[in-house]
This record gives C-alpha cells, sequence and structure tokens, in this order.
C-alpha cells in the first residue's frame, strides 16, 4: 500500500527544490523585467494555454489587485481575433514551460511586431518563444512532481512565484498603498478593515450616550440603560470628554455601599478613559479594545479638530460589520 505522506512529502520536496534552482537563476533579466513593465506606457498581457494558461490568469489577476494595469489572454483565442487585446506599448508575459507552444510563440511574434515588448518565463530560453522575446526568465525545472514526470506541476510553481514576485516588485516600485488596496477592494474583508472608519459605525447623535459632568446620578443612569451601550461619556459644557462611566464602575460603587444617589458623576467616573478619533480607522479602534488582558467593550469617539465627543464605538458593533 502507498505511503500517502511520504508522496505528498516527495512533492513537497520536488516543489521546494524547483524553487531553489529558480532563485540561484536569477539574473539582470528580471531586474530588466520590473523596470520595463514600470516604465511601460500600456498594460502587462500575460498569456499562456493549459496550466500555464491557469498560472497566467493568476499573475494578471494579482497585478491588477496591486497597482498594475494588467489583463489575461489566451493564446489560442488570440490566434483566433482576440489578438487585438495587444497594443503598442503593452508587455507580454509569455509563460510556457517547453517553449514551443506554437499558439503562444505566434502571439509574441505578433506582439512585438506592433511594438510591444514580450518577457518569457521558460525552462527552455533557446526555445522558439525564447528566441522571441526581448527578455527570457529563466525558470530551470529539474524534475516535475508528477510520478510520470509530465504533469506540469514544479513548473507551474515555478511561473506563479516568478509572476507573484513581478507583482510584489511593482507593487513596491509604485509606491501602492494600502488604501489603495482597499480602493480596488471594496466589498472583501479587507476592504472593510482598510476602509471602514469609526465615524462610520460609532453610536452617534441621539445615539451617543453622553451626559455633562453637572447632571445628576440619576440622568447618567438614564443614559447608560436607555442607549443600551453600558457605557456613558461624561462630557463638560463644550462636550470635551471629561471622563467615561461603564455598567462595571456603577456596580462597584454600589457594592462598596455606596449611595450611588447621593454621590456625583465625577465620584464614579474614570477620569483617564481610553477614547479614539472619529476618523480612525475601524480596525485600529478594535486592536485598542482587544489588546489587553480585559478587553474593551466601548470607547468614546472623539472629533480630531475640534475635541467634541461625537460618539461611541462598541466592540458588538465592529463584529456585527465583520471588522
Amino acid at each position: 500500500m502507498m505511503d500517502v505522506l511520504a508522496e505528498i512529502r516527495r512533492v513537497f520536496r520536488l516543489e521546494m527544490e524547483t524553487l531553489t534552482k529558480v532563485s540561484e537563476a536569477l539574473d539582470d533579466n528580471y531586474v530588466k523585467a520590473a523596470e520595463l513593465i514600470f516604465g511601460g506606457s500600456g498594460r502587462v498581457v500575460v498569456s499562456g494555454v493549459g496550466k500555464s494558461g491557469l498560472i497566467a490568469q493568476k499573475i494578471a489577476s494579482t497585478m491588477v489587485s496591486t497597482g498594475t494595469p494588467a489583463v489575461f489572454l489566451h493564446s489560442s483565442d488570440g490566434m483566433h481575433g482576440d489578438m487585438g487585446m495587444i497594443q503598442n506599448g503593452d508587455v507580454v508575459l509569455a509563460i510556457s514551460k517547453s517553449g514551443e507552444t506554437e499558439e503562444l510563440v505566434n502571439v509574441c511574434l505578433y506582439a512585438r511586431r506592433i511594438g510591444a515588448s514580450v518577457v518569457s518565463i521558460t525552462a527552455k530560453p533557446s526555445s522558439a518563444l525564447g528566441k522571441s522575446s526581448d527578455l527570457v526568465l529563466y525558470t530551470p525545472v529539474p524534475e516535475e512532481a508528477c510520478p510520470l514526470n509530465l504533469a506540469p506541476t514544479s513548473s507551474t510553481t515555478a511561473a506563479l512565484v516568478v509572476g507573484d514576485a513581478l507583482a510584489m516588485v511593482l507593487m513596491k516600485m509604485r509606491g501602492f498603498e494600502p488604501a489603495q488596496f482597499a480602493q480596488l477592494h471594496p466589498g472583501g474583508q479587507l476592504g472593510k478593515r482598510l476602509l471602514v472608519t469609526v465615524a462610520d459605525i460609532m453610536r452617534a447623535g441621539e445615539d451617543n450616550p453622553v451626559v455633562n459632568i453637572k447632571a445628576p446620578v440619576r440622568e447618567m443612569l438614564y443614559q447608560i440603560t436607555s442607549k443600551r451601550c453600558g457605557a456613558v461619556s461624561i462630557i463638560d459644557d463644550d462636550y470635551k470628554l471629561l471622563g467615561l462611566i461603564t455598567d462595571f464602575d456603577i456596580r462597584q460603587a454600589l457594592e462598596d455601599g455606596s449611595d450611588i444617589f447621593s454621590m456625583q458623576n465625577s465620584d464614579i467616573m474614570n477620569p483617564t478613559a481610553t477614547y479614539v478619533y472619529s476618523d480612525e480607522m475601524a480596525v485600529t479602534a478594535a486592536h485598542i479594545m482587544e489588546d489587553r488582558e480585559r478587553p474593551y467593550l466601548v470607547l468614546p469617539a472623539i472629533d480630531r479638530e475640534s475635541g467634541r465627543v461625537v460618539g461611541m464605538i462598541h466592540l458588538h458593533d465592529m463584529v456585527n460589520k465583520g471588522l
């Protein structure tokens, strides 16, 4: 009976060995390729056939999402009407282990004829593809991980990593920032974490639990219960934060045997309450609340310019928003 784990380890070993070989083969062509794409006036047209075509799709998608204009062109489709996707000034990134894929070679010949540049990722620099390229990114593949040494495995892993490396280098060259990344991923978890501010989810206006420090404790209790936030910001006449009273502070006062109705809000509040600014990222507030032994459930939100208390952010609200 086959040792499944041993076979899985064999595949890992062979693919890691291939990546090591590719890493050792890195040369100045990789630098030139990054500079060519970065300085180009057009897009990156990533092309391949079969498994290499699938890798090409992934590389194009990664480039697009990290600031490099790119598109995928299936080489066979290019030969049947889609060649117009390639324009003067584009860079064709062609992927083929053997470098002898006829459709891909023809795409590259056409691309160079109209003024586009060609960068190939191949294990055979002397192949037809290599000779049709302006730059060859050599990816030596000693052995496919396939037991028959036939199915593209190690070779596609090598091409994928080279594509990822180019995309990440270009991302850095462009000074691509988290906010730009978020703009391209507005619907996902990453977009939420990078775009949503405290102001977007805080309890504001009539839902903001606040009470003046001079108000009676009865008013403070009304605010903390009616707003169902578990806390209330204690403010002065200019809405500046003076402290915070939570359910815990009230219980502590009662457990001490104090007559809470004879006390002042200043006697109960925490005068050094942690707060956040309303224009901060909501994920920043989440880190402040969670990165302590006893997490905060609430944080007052303050307007950075005026210094006024403008809201209250609750941990549950962030969880409900998927942050």
